[in-house]
């Protein structure tokens, strides 16, 4: 198969970069699970924005200072500064934001910032936003996605990308020739124990990464996120209690139901106070209790926490809730530049798979959604000026061997523990 551009993921930032390129370009877009099962979908707090100057130097501090200052400034700034144009553009795509009585847009804040400078809708902000790229997508002609299609290699040669080794939902193996990849694959969650990620993803594009030399980045600096509902259940996906909750006023009671902690810490600090308290009270969780907010405010503005906590047994009006941290979110990933360039030529890296340093050793709440975007419009933009010098020769192309993917089970265990390996290895040079 050839074409024009191979976009690995169909998130927010896959959907994004392919919305940006051009409409006579054919684009294939291949998810691993259907289109809806993207960890974008599964965002509940919101999306940043700067909404004037006068916070743009509030914001740059707080996302640097969360992320230790080993943050890019330059990555954080161009995300600042793209961030009115990407909502401006969001809400064409008919992304719905909560706004106030005048009309105007409402902000919320959450643990980590200085002021109210994120968007939202409802606790369902992820899939506001992820829908609507996802409606557009399916209405342009040139984009086909592709579900139940698993990447399972790279095909390049002298560290040039030109497609990927590809297995459909029907186990059929086969080469997907492009002038152009892009990978949007997401991020490592399936990896862990408890994470609020989906479990189909599992470090693909790191694993590929890692077969063929292409550069990493800070693959060990994995985000917790503080509060998800506790379960039992081993295999269940942890649901995630947003943070915007605490934003809004919800407080963190140890065993005995005193509160011991500020909630609005950012993360990285949060979680460690979290297992200290645990730890002390010899509990496999805290407690949240949402008592300080409005019964109105919790329905209005967090009907999907409110729901899944019933569906489980909790009121959260008048109860408090055991919560415990969870893998969340990837601030490594494959290392590119501001354009989304990896260091193999004509492949890029977009969303939870890429380190553009945006994010540093840890991320400030609600960037992700807003860096994925940015920096996808970017990778297409570098794509448009982008000429392909060298076309795919008959050599490449038989190159390709099916047989060498036969084992996919075998494979997939391969991809997992390389993973595993160097973000272990890393931790330990630490």
């Amino acid at each position: 198969m050839k074409t024009n551009i191979l976009i690995v993921g169909a998130g927010c930032a896959g959907l994004y970069c392919a919305l940006h390129l051009p409409e006579d370009m054919e684009i294939l877009i291949i998810t691993k699970d259907k289109a809806e099962h993207s960890d974008s979908f599964l965002a509940q707090g919101g999306i940043c924005m700067l909404r004037d100057e006068s916070d743009y130097d509030c914001y740059f501090e707080d996302t640097m200072r969360a992320g230790h200052y080993e943050n890019n400034p330059k990555s954080v700034e161009i995300m600042i500064r793209s961030s009115k144009s990407v909502i401006d553009e969001l809400m064409h795509y008919g992304a719905d934001f909560k706004r106030n009585k005048d009309g105007s847009l409402c902000f919320t804040r959450e643990g980590g910032h200085s002021a109210k400078r994120i968007l939202f809708h409802e606790d369902i902000t992820g899939e506001e936003i992820t829908g609507k790229l996802l409606a557009e997508a399916r209405r342009r002609p040139n984009i086909k996605i592709a579900e139940y299609c698993t990447m399972l290699d790279l095909l390049c040669r002298d560290n040039v990308c030109f497609g990927a080794a590809v297995c459909d939902g029907d186990g059929r193996i086969f080469s997907v020739y492009a002038d152009f990849t892009v990978l949007a694959c997401g991020g490592i969650g399936g990896l862990y124990r408890h994470t609020t990620n989906y479990r189909h993803l599992t470090g693909d594009g790191i694993a590929v990464a890692l077969n063929h030399g292409v550069s990493l980045k800070h693959i060990n600096y994995v985000q917790i996120h503080p509060t998800t509902l506790y379960s039992e259940e081993p295999e269940e996906k942890s649901f995630l209690i947003s943070e915007s909750v605490r934003g809004e006023g919800a407080v963190l009671y140890n065993a005995k139901k005193e509160r011991f902690v500020n909630e609005l810490l950012p993360r990285d600090v949060l979680t460690a106070e979290i297992y200290a308290q645990m730890k002390k009270d010899n509990m496999p969780y805290v407690w949240l209790s949402m008592e300080h907010i409005s019964k109105e405010e919790l329905e209005c503005h967090f009907p999907n926490i409110v729901s899944h906590c019933r569906d489980k047994g909790f009121d959260v009006f008048h109860e408090c809730i055991p919560v415990v941290p969870a893998q969340h979110y990837f601030m490594g990933g494959i290392e590119v530049d501001l354009d989304s360039c990896t260091s193999m030529q004509r492949l890029f890296a977009v969303g939870e798979t890429a380190c553009n340093g945006v994010h540093g050793k840890n991320r400030l709440a609600s960037n992700s959604l807003l860096e994925s975007l940015v920096f996808a419009r970017r990778a297409a933009e570098k794509i448009k000026e982008s000429p392909v010098e060298e076309k795919i020769s008959e050599t490449a192309a038989e190159a390709f061997d099916a047989s060498r993917y036969q084992d996919r089970e075998v494979l997939a265990e391969i991809y997992k523990k390389n993973v595993r390996n160097e973000i272990e290895r890393l931790n330990n040079y630490v």
